[in-house]
C-alpha cells in the first residue's frame, strides 16, 4: 500500500515526495515487496544472512523506493517493553541506501511510519503505547540536541545501555499499562 503526503493510507497515491514513494509492509509484507527488501539488504551489507533478513522482514513496517522502483530505505519496528519504562513500545529501526543517506529521507519514513504504527495501535487497543528511539547515527544524533523534537513529537528519556540517546513518542489516547502482577 503506498501513502500519501499527509501519511494517510491510500493505494491510488503514487505521488512521491523527494522522489520517493512510500510502501507500507505493515503488518505484513507482499511477497515481491519482500524479495525486494531483501535484495536491498543484500546489495547493501545491512543483512546478509536469510534467518536474519526472515525475521527483520516480519517488523517491516513501511519501505521507500525510488520513481525507477529502487528500494531506497527501510523501516521496522518490533514491541518491545525497556524494563526502566515498563511500558510496551515499537523499537523503531531504519537502514537507509548509501546513495540516499544525505536525503531527508530518514525523517519521511519516520514521520509516515510513526503515524502507521499509531493508527494500527489505536485500532488495536493500544498494544504499545509509543515508538522508541535510539540512535545509532551520530549525525542524526549531533542535530537533534533539542530535549524535545516536534516533528514528530519525540522527546529525551535518557541513554540506553550501550550508552546512545534514547527518544520516545507517545501515541495520542495512549494509557498507561498496569504494572505486571507478580
Amino acid at each position: 500500500m503506498i501513502m500519501n503526503n499527509d501519511a494517510s493510507p491510500s493505494p491510488e497515491d503514487t505521488a512521491a515526495e523527494h522522489g520517493f514513494r512510500f510502501v507500507i509492509g505493515w503488518p505484513a509484507n507482499a511477497a515481491e515487496d519482500a524479495a525486494a527488501i531483501r535484495a536491498f539488504w543484500r546489495r547493501e551489507g545491512a543483512l546478509t544472512d536469510d534467518a536474519s533478513m526472515d525475521q527483520r522482514l516480519t517488523q517491516v513496517v513501511m519501505h521507500a523506493r525510488t520513481k525507477a522502483g529502487e528500494v531506497a530505505g527501510v523501516c521496522t519496528a518490533i514491541p518491545m517493553t525497556l524494563p526502566r519504562l515498563g511500558q510496551p513500545m515499537y523499537y523503531w529501526r531504519t537502514f537507509i541506501g548509501a546513495r540516499w543517506r544525505s536525503s531527508p529521507l530518514v525523517m519521511s519514513l519516520l514521520k509516515r511510519s510513526c503515524v502507521l504504527l499509531e493508527d494500527h495501535a489505536r485500532a488495536h487497543d493500544f498494544p504499545c503505547i509509543g515508538v522508541l528511539l535510539e540512535l545509532e547515527n551520530d549525525r542524526f544524533r549531533e542535530r537533534g540536541r533539542m530535549a524535545t523534537w516536534f516533528s514528530p513529537r519525540f522527546v529525551y528519556i535518557g541513554r540506553s545501555d550501550r550508552g546512545l540517546d534514547l527518544r520516545a513518542l507517545y501515541f495520542k489516547g495512549a494509557r498507561l499499562k498496569p504494572p505486571p502482577k507478580g
